[in-house]
């Protein structure tokens, strides 16, 4: 039986955000810190990524323990109030996680996620996880962009010299 009234569990509820949570405020603050500059909640990325680097296709979640079911085998148990509905909306957050991480994957997207307990522990070991996969990334885009100008090497102009009256 729940111990507040409706009118309170609402307004608790309502507190509850779906961005701008203060796990994702930390975490953000960090990689700002590090020079890391990154899109928040890009809704053009499929998932709307917390943090997302769209140009090294790097999606970076912060999960809410309770929300996205950390530790769900212990836990689900612990839930007293209105059970079926709680097991049910957690299970389904837990299957479109594992769907999100998929349709990215497929897009040769690249994603972290973080639990929100491993971020108030130790959120520089989290930025640092982020920003080594960013450099990662990075090399390979700049060794993508090397070998596409390095097979265009000598003539590159559509139209001869003498199309222009230089070879004459």
């Amino acid at each position: 039986m729940d111990r507040l009234t409706s009118e309170q569990r609402r307004r608790c509820m309502q507190g509850n955000r779906g961005k701008g949570t203060s796990i994702e405020v930390l975490l953000c603050r960090e990689l700002w810190r590090r020079g890391l500059r990154y899109r928040k909640n890009d809704r053009t990325v499929v998932g709307s990524p917390d943090i997302s680097f769209k140009g090294r296709k790097l999606a970076v979640f912060c999960d809410g323990d309770f929300w996205h079911g950390r530790g769900w085998e212990e836990n689900h148990s612990k839930i007293k109030s209105n059970k079926a509905y709680w097991h049910a909306k957690i299970e389904r957050n837990m299957v479109h996680d594992k769907e999100v991480n998929v349709a990215l994957e497929q897009k040769g997207w690249k994603v972290l996620r973080y639990w929100e307990s491993d971020i108030k522990k130790d959120v520089a070991k989290c930025a640092d996880e982020v920003e080594q996969e960013w450099c990662r990334l990075e090399v390979r885009r700049i060794r993508r962009a090397y070998e596409f100008d390095s097979r265009f090497e000598g003539d590159v102009a559509a139209e001869g010299e003498e199309d222009y009256g230089i070879g004459d």
